[in-house]
């Protein structure tokens, strides 16, 4: 991956990013969960294999993580789960990849608005954003009821594949944009395709050049 000069200036940069495995390395949900849950977070985790393996078979990934979800967070208080959203999201800006800071520190350093879009819960993504510096989170959501605990549904769609493009357009709306998009997995190619400047990151991927 290279990096692209800005050389129009015609229209407003956004620059999107998604989480994990692009600017930071690996799994975050499953730490996550074990910080939340404690003890029981493992046994209630393979508990659950087969109820997600079955919805994979039919559903896919997104399935599958809703059947996780479904199992080990209904019931749990959504003020815990923002408590550990809040402790646990900020200490993930130490993970981001070298490179990816980079990127980062030069679309800020241009104005560009940096937009966070990733299937990982918005409880520790919104904190982990505010202490980056991203203007705005799009992140996957879990439903609350009137009680104020998880019923283990999301609160709408998983954001990942064509969802994440669906959100960032949302977000950025008609005005024209010039716009840099990074990520490393299939859930991020239409993210990529609606992008002026894709960018693929991960092993694979040649290290951006310093801007």
């Amino acid at each position: 991956m290279s990096a692209v000069p800005d050389r129009s200036g015609a229209r407003p940069g956004v620059a999107a990013f998604d989480f994990d495995g692009t600017l930071v390395p690996g799994d975050s949900l499953a730490p996550f969960l074990r910080r939340l849950l404690g003890p029981r977070a493992l046994p209630a985790i393979g508990a659950s294999t087969p109820a997600m393996a079955g919805a994979y078979r039919h559903g896919g990934r997104d399935a599958a993580k809703a059947a996780l979800l479904s199992r080990i967070l209904a019931g749990v208080h959504a003020d815990t789960v923002e408590r550990h959203g809040r402790a646990y999201g900020p200490g993930l800006q130490h993970r981001i990849r070298p490179a990816m800071r980079q990127r980062l520190d030069w679309h800020r350093s241009r104005g560009h608005r940096l937009v966070l879009v990733s299937a990982s819960l918005a409880a520790y993504l919104e904190p982990f954003g505010a202490a980056v510096g991203f203007d705005e989170v799009i992140a996957t959501r879990l439903e609350v009821n009137a009680a104020g605990h998880l019923t283990g549904r999301l609160l709408g769609a998983n954001v990942r594949g064509e969802e994440k493009a669906v959100r960032l357009r949302t977000a950025i709306g008609e005005e024209p944009v010039e716009l840099w998009a990074y990520g490393d997995s299939a859930g991020d190619t239409e993210m990529l395709a609606m992008a002026d400047h894709p960018m693929r990151v991960g092993r694979r991927a040649k290290p951006p050049a310093s801007p």
